[in-house]
């Protein structure tokens, strides 16, 4: 909501004002001499440079960890503030005791301090994050600390946020080095003679071994590695040099290097298969609504036919049972009205993050404004809910609001408690803190809750949708069907095409949450997700016409379940993913990635079946509709 006021009053102002920034994303001008700070953030998990390698573990730690005996400022570290969403991605942000000032000491070797004793305990415990490929991430004016790399499908170049704890490579597989120095290069813009920028922050680590006396060494080509011995305490000096470097690249476009998409072929690729799977089935859609249904209609509307054509068949047999009152229909408008919600979510939280307004300097933002949404639109969800409730014949109104309010929640925090049970026995520092918790249920229980209850009350108000024929009294005998249209088996097989529309951009997805890779092509992906939801839609449509055809009127669940079919791939594809980038060796890490896998799928589930029932449900009236019966 500050985000929209704050855009409304740059309209406003225009005439009066230079230039507009969003909150969080003004630069910030910085005079010689001037101090810049550098923030820790937690030690993270990342994937090596080959394409062959893996992820080893999912557990972050906290920079400040005792085990890992990193400097320390003279006062003690001090948190720094964050938002709602970058606490629950795992940021914890912290003071250092680097001293950089602006293009001051430029080049000069410092000393930052002498851990005098690293036991053999803890020792080991830094060798093995080593050995997992964790990093360091840092953070100077914004900017992550990145190392620079080299795209070899393109030859771009690109940072790559965050840098290696260690080296555990070729010489050093099996005794892994520390990184104990650090080359700090930044990178300046001068819009002004005396106004400095920072655009740039790369860091180059280095192991220095010998002596671990205060006597500050940089000679990073002539020294040899600093090896951790697991056998007995030693010493470890950690050093620092700044080097400023005056750049040419804006202000407005320092975060370019940083947001790469890799190959943005594949993406390319990606939507045009996808369109082309889309514009298939709309055309397979029309033929079937526009070319079969139409000359069903015109045949069974006729007034001069003979009395052997004017016999019903197919669909139009079972008019008196397809708005016949489902199996536990509670449950289903409960999940119809939790899905309306998530996408209303998803939409707008996309609309943000294409208008820009999700700037990547405002660290979590993306998760703070999911979160918002989410509970701001509880009323949609109430709402879908007691229509689409009243609509198949429910009757216990109150039941229904309260569910819908109640059971989603429910479930996502009992398996959020569950891993962070997991993350807190494992000493990870991604841990959602208490007073978080505390947030995230009142965001529950004093907006989205009490606003589904008002959706609810005006849902059931407008009541359900008039059906446009009657039900029978007596419900028709059912034939047996094809076996392709058993509900599983239908659910799995319609979840192939949307599926494959959004496998790709699914594979970017799951490195960014898990590798922490940056993934900023909301562009791409807003396609990707309109044309998913498209695809779902005439799925849907597809095989509820064909369930009818086979005179089996009970299409309601049937038509979610289609419609939520990809959920099924996703979590297939899941393992494929476990099973080709993770090397996941602690119980902790498998179960996290298990829990986080389950709840995508799970919201993948109600999102698009909620988008399959309503597109059938649409099909289905339009169908009955334009029929006239006897």
């Amino acid at each position: 909501m500050r985000l929209h006021a704050a855009a409304i009053a740059g309209v406003f102002l225009v005439p009066v004002v230079h230039a507009f920034y969003l909150p969080g994303a003004a630069p910030r001008n910085y005079a010689s001499g001037e101090q810049v700070d550098l923030f820790v953030n937690a030690l993270t998990p990342m994937l090596a440079g080959t394409d062959d390698s893996k992820l080893k573990s999912l557990i972050n730690y906290d920079y400040y960890n005792p085990k890992f005996h990193f400097c320390e400022p003279k006062d003690g570290p001090k948190k720094q503030p964050e938002s709602l969403g970058s606490i629950l991605f795992g940021d914890r942000i912290f003071n250092s005791p680097y001293d950089i000032k602006m293009v001051q000491d430029n080049n000069t070797c410092k000393t930052l301090c002498v851990i005098p004793d690293v036991a053999a305990e803890e020792a080991k415990f830094i060798n093995d994050r080593i050995r997992e490929d964790y990093a360091l991430n840092w953070l100077v004016d914004g900017l992550p600390a990145a190392e620079m790399k080299i795209d070899l499908r393109n030859n771009d170049t690109f940072y790559d946020m965050g840098f290696n704890l260690g080296n555990n490579e070729g010489a050093h597989q099996n005794l892994p080095a520390l990184n104990n120095h650090y080359e700090i290069v930044l990178k300046y813009h001068k819009p002004t003679p005396d106004t400095y920028r920072v655009v740039g922050v790369l860091v180059w680590p280095a192991s220095i071994g010998g002596t671990q006396d205060s006597t500050p060494r940089c000679d990073v080509a002539g020294s040899e590695p600093l090896i951790l011995s697991e056998d007995r305490g030693q010493p470890v000096r950690y050093t620092y040099r700044v080097i400023w470097n005056e750049s040419d690249t804006p202000w407005a476009t320092r975060w370019d290097n940083y947001l790469h998409i890799f190959d943005p072929r594949i993406h390319w690729f990606s939507l045009i298969n996808s369109s082309a799977i889309v514009i298939f089935l709309c055309v397979m859609v029309s033929m079937i609504l526009f070319r079969s249904v139409s000359k069903d209609i015109s045949r069974y509307n006729a007034s001069d036919l003979s009395e052997d054509i004017h016999e019903d068949w197919g669909w139009k047999l079972v008019h008196g049972e397809v708005f016949r009152t489902p199996r536990n229909p509670l449950i289903l408008s409960v999940l119809v009205g939790n899905g309306a919600q998530l996408c209303s979510m998803v939409g707008v939280t996309l609309v943000f993050a294409l208008l820009g307004f999700l700037s990547p300097s405002n660290r979590g933002s993306l998760a703070t404004v999911m979160m918002v949404c989410w509970s701001l639109f509880g009323a949609i969800g109430g709402y879908f809910s007691a229509r689409v409730y009243a609509s198949v014949g429910g009757q216990n109104r109150r039941k229904n609001a309260f569910l819908t309010a109640t059971i989603l929640p429910t479930l996502v925090f009992i398996i959020v408690f569950l891993l962070n049970f997991f993350l807190l026995t494992a000493g990870s520092s991604g841990a959602v803190p208490f007073g978080t918790m505390v947030i995230i249920i009142l965001l529950w229980f004093g907006i989205s809750a009490p606003l589904s209850a008002i959706g609810s009350y005006y849902g059931s108000k407008h009541g359900g949708l008039r059906n446009p024929v009657r039900v029978n009294q007596i419900p028709r005998q059912i034939p047996p069907g094809p076996r392709y249209l058993k509900p599983w088996l239908a659910a799995i097989l319609s979840g192939i095409l949307p599926f494959g529309a959004a496998f790709v951009e699914l594979y970017f997805v799951l490195s960014s949450l898990f590798a922490s890779r940056a993934y900023y092509a909301f562009g791409f992906l807003a396609l990707t997700a309109t044309i998913v939801l498209i695809t779902t839609a005439t799925v849907s449509i597809l095989f509820t016409y064909f369930i009818l055809c086979a005179e089996e009127y009970r299409w309601h669940w049937r038509s979610f379940l289609i419609g939520g079919g990809s959920a099924f791939w996703i979590l297939a594809y899941g393992l494929f993913y476990w099973a080709s980038r993770l090397k996941l060796d602690s119980k902790t890490s498998a179960v996290l990635y298990l829990g986080y896998l389950f709840l995508i799928a799970l919201l993948d589930f109600l999102i698009t079946g909620t988008v399959g029932f309503l597109a059938s449900y649409w099909a289905v009236r339009r169908l009955y509709s334009a029929i006239r019966i006897d």
